[in-house]
Formats: structure tokens, sequence, C-alpha cells
């Protein structure tokens, strides 16, 4: 049974936008490789100027993220709970 015209170019439409998600996707995933690639070849060298800068890195971003969630969670509490939960 052939497609009609009108249907032809909803297809058509639909491949131009999944093939736009795709290529999206790529790119992102890209962009996050080159800032891997970036993050460590800083680590690296500072690890060569200041030995144990990686490790203290490390140590300051577990507090951070720990002061982090705990002010979410405290922020969290202090919402309004009418609110449906996956809406707070």
């Amino acid at each position: 049974m052939p497609k009609t015209e009108e249907e032809q170019k909803i297809a058509a439409i639909n491949k131009v936008v999944i093939d736009k998600i795709n290529a999206l996707k790529k790119e992102d995933e890209r962009l996050y490789n080159i800032l891997a690639v970036d993050v460590w070849a800083l680590a690296k060298t500072m690890d060569e100027f200041q030995p144990g800068f990686w490790a203290k890195f490390m140590e300051n971003r577990e507090k951070a993220l720990k002061q982090f969630l705990s002010e979410t969670v405290k922020n969290k509490a202090t919402t309004d709970d009418k609110r449906p939960p996956f809406l707070r």
C-alpha cells in the first residue's frame, strides 16, 4: 500500500530530526572526551610541578560534593510539601 504524500513528508521530517539528534549526541560525546583529556593533561602537568596535586584535588572535590549534597538535602526539606515529589 503506497504512502500518501503527507505520510512521506512526515517520514522525511522524522528522519531529519532523528539524524540531527544523533549528530548532537555524537558531538556531545566528542566534547565530553575532549574535556576528559584536558582535565587529565592539566592534572598530570600539575602533578609534575607540585607532587600530590591530584590527590589533594580529589580530596577537596569529595569534600565539596559532600557539602553540596548536604545543602541540597537541607534545601529540599524546606520546600513546599504540597507539591508532588517529582516537582520538588
